[in-house]
């Protein structure tokens, strides 16, 4: 490690653009500070906050590279924490992982588990984090409830699908297409709907109503998600696709005693990562090597091609995670 002083990075030419405008630059070897481990990427997760990013809506947070990539799955280079020199990890980063190296606080890094390659391992950590930060904390999703996922063929779609099984609780999936919705079921979506041809908020109210719901579409779909919820019920937003801002009739928000809620990862707290961390090694990482989550890739492109990468997954036709190799 010693002898590299530069690497192949993704950099966005102009700061921010389109798909084309990201292109492979060298750049400095990044070097580690108090605490924090250098790994050998293998393979970098695609998610859509790099999207916003290269679009010039979704800056880093201080102190985070400003090259793309939340989340990546190599081995280490130089060690720190519980981490020793080869071992193979994945972790979640503030930015910085489309590269040959990257920087991460030892605390957001966690053992590749048992049976996983590199590319499945770099699809875990933002995606999980993501998953059980909302779905399991801010949504208290518990055994027996019912969770409405949008958008479920997304790479966090198909997560929270399996952990929600996993955890023993009924899923309702929406997705646009007999394809997508198939492809739900497959999963283990008790009931997965066409929002092209069916009505999710009747077929939902049908099925006995929801309890939580995560949601990356946002306004589009409020109404018909408030309408299905059960009393005492949670809408999480992590996203909003179909529009930022709610028109929220406060009465019916009362009767159910509803709550609505959402989060980011990103900006939160080095030391409430490394909380997240924790549970989610403790909760999620059983039911990885057990098999009842497994990582769905769609489809992985080299490093050098992340243009082509991002161009893909703006496309919206991908099932699960898009992967740079590096």
């Amino acid at each position: 490690m010693s002898s590299v002083a530069t690497m192949t990075a993704i950099a966005i030419h102009g700061g921010k653009g389109g798909a084309q405008a990201l292109h492979a630059v060298q750049v400095p070897v990044p070097v580690p500070g108090p605490g924090e481990v250098v790994i050998r990427v293998s393979a970098a997760g695609i998610n859509r906050p790099d999207i916003l990013q290269r679009e010039g809506d979704y800056p880093p947070p201080p102190g985070a590279a400003d090259t793309l990539g939340l989340e990546v799955a190599g081995d280490i280079v130089v060690a720190a924490g519980r981490w020793k020199v080869g071992d193979r990890v994945c972790a979640l980063l503030g930015g910085g992982g489309y590269a040959e190296y990257a920087v991460a606080d030892a605390r957001h890094v966690l053992p590749i588990p048992r049976g996983l390659t590199f590319i499945q391992a770099a699809a875990l950590p933002e995606t999980i984090f993501t998953v059980y930060a909302n779905v399991f904390e801010h949504g208290a999703l518990k055994r027996g409830e019912r969770l409405l996922v949008h958008g479920a063929t997304s790479g966090i779609g198909v997560t929270a699908i399996q952990m929600a099984k996993a955890a023993g609780a009924q899923v309702l999936a929406t997705a646009r297409g007999v394809m997508k919705a198939t492809q739900a079921t497959m999963l283990g979506a008790d009931i997965a709907v066409d929002t092209l041809t069916q009505d999710f908020g009747a077929i939902a109210k049908d099925a006995g109503g929801i309890d939580v719901a995560l949601d990356m579409v946002g306004a589009a779909y409020f109404d018909a998600t408030l309408d299905a919820l059960n009393i005492g019920g949670r809408i999480v937003y992590i996203a909003a696709q179909g529009g930022a801002v709610l028109q929220v009739p406060v009465w019916a928000v009362m009767r159910k005693r509803a709550i609505i809620t959402g989060s980011t990862l990103r900006a939160r707290s080095a030391d409430e990562k490394a909380r997240l961390a924790v549970e989610v090694e403790r909760v999620a990482w059983p039911w990885l090597e057990d098999g009842r989550v497994v990582p769905v890739i769609d489809r992985s492109f080299p490093l050098a091609q992340a243009a082509e990468a991002h161009a893909w997954l703006e496309r919206g036709q991908h099932i699960g995670k898009v992967v740079l190799v590096v």
